[in-house]
C-alpha cells in the first residue's frame, strides 16, 4: 500500500481525534486523520488516513484517499482511492486509481484537453528544433 511508503516523506499530519475547521494551505506532503471541515489547498500530496473524515472541498496537486471525503476533489496530477477510501462528491484529475472496495459516489472527470494542449506544445517545440537544428546546419 502506497500510504506507508510516504510515512518517511510526510511533513505534516493531522493525527486521529484532531477536529479542525477552516481553510488549510500546506506545502509537501499532509497526512490527515482526524476530522477536517472546511477547504483544504495545495499543489503537493494530501494523505487521508483510514479513519479521517473530511467535509471540504479540495484541490490539490495529488491525492490518496483511504478514509471518509465528502465534498469536491480536484487533483492536479493524480488521485487514488484505496480500498478503504470512501468519496462523496465530484472528482476531476488527470491520472485516477480506484482499487476494489473503494466508494465513489459523484461524478469523475478526466480532461482530455490537457493531455492534447500538452501534444500539441511538444509538437510544436520539436518542428522549431528540427527548424533550429537545419537552420545552424546551414541547410
Amino acid at each position: 500500500m502506497r500510504l506507508w511508503r510516504k510515512m518517511e516523506q510526510i511533513s505534516g499530519f493531522l493525527d486521529e481525534g484532531t477536529s479542525i475547521t477552516g481553510e488549510l494551505q500546506f506545502s509537501n506532503t499532509l497526512r490527515i486523520d482526524g476530522n477536517f471541515h472546511g477547504s483544504i489547498t495545495s499543489g503537493d500530496t494530501l494523505i487521508i488516513g483510514e479513519h479521517a473524515v473530511v467535509h471540504a472541498d479540495i484541490k490539490v496537486g495529488e491525492i490518496e484517499i483511504h478514509g471518509q471525503v465528502f465534498g469536491n476533489v480536484e487533483a492536479e496530477r493524480r488521485a487514488e482511492i484505496s480500498s478503504t477510501g470512501r468519496l462523496r462528491g465530484d472528482l476531476q484529475t488527470a491520472m485516477l486509481t480506484i482499487q476494489a472496495g473503494a466508494v465513489l459516489d459523484g461524478r469523475s472527470h478526466m480532461p482530455s484537453d490537457q493531455t492534447q494542449n500538452m501534444r500539441e506544445s511538444t509538437r510544436v517545440i520539436a518542428e522549431f528544433v528540427d527548424e533550429k537544428r537545419h537552420a545552424d546546419s546551414g541547410g
